[in-house]
């Protein structure tokens, strides 16, 4: 099992910046990537940004060069730094996992509301 809390999310005015948390605990050793979600309301949900374990990212393109995902390993925790953001990033953000061998993201948190005024 796998465990994922989220945090940081909050109400910024358009072009601040926020920064995302996922604390992540359990058999971490399974994990082999990471990734930043998000979903709107009526939206489907998408992939923001994926960190794998040997550090490799990966971002969707509506973000490149806003948003930063990184990883503090001793503390176990993904990082989503997000600047420049705009009305069209609020969403709920989730973090989720993927484990080895997996073909999906297994684990899930329960979520962060970012909410971006124009």
């Amino acid at each position: 099992q796998v465990q994922l809390v989220e945090s940081g999310g909050g109400w910024v005015q358009a072009g601040g910046s926020l920064r995302l948390s996922c604390a992540a605990s359990g058999r971490l050793f399974s994990i082999n990537s990471v990734g930043w979600f998000r979903q709107a309301p009526g939206k489907q949900r998408e992939l923001v940004a994926a960190i794998t374990l040997i550090g490799s990212t990966s971002y969707r393109d509506s973000v490149k060069g806003r948003f930063t995902i990184s990883r503090d390993n001793a503390n176990n925790i993904v990082y989503l730094q997000m600047n420049s953001l705009k009305p069209e990033d609020a969403a709920v953000y989730y973090c989720a996992a993927l484990l080895e061998g997996s073909r999906g993201y297994d684990y899930w948190g329960r979520g962060t509301q970012v909410t971006v005024s124009s």
